[in-house]
């Protein structure tokens, strides 16, 4: 029987909601990753076929795991029990959630060392550190922050502080009052930056590299980027949005405020791209996406535009927003599933983000000490990244489509959605249909077995 009410509470408002599904995935991909991918294939053409895959693949799924969440009132593990008991289903299903939430707090413990490192660079651009220095000097400055474990962990330890603070609070004063604050502050920020961008550096060239269409570039390599971008923007196969969708109540609708979380993504991608490239463009910079592009291009750029001391670290501030709201919404899973098996919200934060503490140091030490140690050819940090987004991510975002689409009844789909039949029906089509060919596409290219790169 379906529990009217999750035991952690629910959002206060389809505001709050939105706020803070936005924030969780808002990430770094949007900052390094989009902006790069989409004028290296095809400008306005790739974002027209990165629109239709998020309609085909990211927003189906955010809605099934969003149904998923609501209808079973908990945690990943605890959601897909109830519903697969109700559905009349094996109770095996639930090994789903906890594959999910093992795979988001794989991903938060190097998360949180990659935020450290925006951390340290925000209060080394306040400092005028990276002043007057070129792409060459920045990369050794990059190289010798990793060389420093210790430095390492103090930035790694404070950000896992603050993501376990505001967890420990609970839903309505932790995690919703942080994205109504961090939210709307990170998207004022990137477009400060990008209107700083537009006067000083070479905007044509950006608006251009970014927007404009080359139809002739779009190929099957590139449909499958945007296929996998389009998946792996919106933090799908971590649990984050079943265990919101827990929090949302039954007045708010899945398909309204799935819509509306997919163009903020969108959003956020475009904007960071007008507030990046315009500079890399005006200092003559290699285009690049990742981390390099983060820590050792743009600091340069910054280091010789005006004021660039006050807007770099204006730069590693959204950065770190980013980093943070979207870290929050991956250990909220892992500690909801802890407060249902009888503890309390402050000590399951605290117990989850120590183990995520000590797995981030593993990371940090594969930077420098153990960089030389290898397992299955990566590095700790390598083969965390190469397993989770390869092999984790895609699979449950897989068995998430074929347990929505298959193994609940319709009535209970209609229920859940409050859509006519008509849009359900065709919601239902594309999720049974359209949506896990995508998804075994996105699985195949990311292990390497077809051609394409994510």
């Amino acid at each position: 029987m379906r529990r009217l009410k999750s035991i952690h509470g629910e959002w206060s408002s389809q505001g709050g909601f939105f706020l803070a599904a936005t924030g969780a995935v808002v990430g770094l991909g949007n900052i390094w990753k989009y902006p790069y991918i989409a004028g290296q294939n095809g400008g306005g053409a790739f974002l027209l076929v990165y629109l239709v895959c998020l309609l085909l693949v990211g927003m189906p799924l955010m809605m099934a795991e969003l149904l998923l969440g609501r209808r079973g009132r908990g945690s990943p593990p605890a959601a897909f029990r109830e519903i697969a008991m109700d559905e009349g289903r094996c109770r095996p299903w639930a090994a789903v959630g906890i594959f999910a939430v093992a795979a988001g707090l794989l991903i938060l413990s190097f998360y949180s060392v990659i935020a450290g490192w925006g951390l340290d660079y925000m209060w080394m651009s306040a400092r005028g550190e990276y002043r007057g220095l070129d792409a060459t000097a920045v990369q050794g400055v990059f190289s010798r922050l990793n060389d420093e474990p210790w430095r390492l962990l103090f930035w790694h330890s404070l950000f896992m502080a603050m993501t376990v603070a505001v967890v420990s609070r609970g839903v309505r004063q932790g995690l919703e009052r942080a994205s109504r604050l961090f939210v709307p502050a990170l998207f004022i920020l990137l477009s400060v930056l990008g209107l700083y961008a537009a006067v000083e550096g070479g905007v044509g060239r950006a608006m251009a590299y970014m927007f404009e269409p080359d139809f002739a570039a779009i190929d099957g390599k590139v449909v499958l980027i945007a296929l996998g971008h389009a998946f792996f923007t919106l933090s799908l196969g971590t649990g984050t949005m079943m265990a919101y969708g827990a929090y949302l109540p039954d007045r708010v609708s899945i398909a309204r405020m799935s819509l509306w979380v997919v163009l903020a993504d969108t959003l956020a991608a475009l904007l960071s791209g007008i507030a990046i490239y315009p500079l890399v463009f005006a200092g003559h910079l290699p285009v690049m996406q990742g981390p390099g592009l983060v820590f050792t291009v743009l600091p340069s750029a910054f280091g010789h535009a005006r004021c660039g001391d006050l807007f770099g670290t204006l730069f590693y501030a959204a950065l770190v927003l980013a980093a943070l709201t979207s870290a929050i919404a991956l250990l909220e899973p892992a500690v909801a599933w802890w407060v249902e098996r009888g503890k309390s919200r402050a000590k399951a934060a605290l117990w989850v983000g120590g183990g995520v503490w000590v797995l981030g140091v593993m990371t940090i030490l594969s930077f420098n000490i153990w960089s030389g140690v290898l397992i299955l050819g990566h590095t700790w940090f390598g083969l965390l990244d190469m397993l989770t987004g390869n092999l984790m991510l895609p699979v449950v975002g897989l068995l998430i489509v074929i347990f929505v689409g298959w193994m609940i009844a319709g009535r209970s789909l209609r229920q859940e959605l409050a859509l006519s039949r008509a849009a359900v029906r065709v919601w239902l089509t594309v999720l049974r249909y359209v949506t896990p060919v995508a998804m075994l596409l996105v699985l195949l290219n990311a292990l390497g077995l077809i051609r394409g790169g994510i």
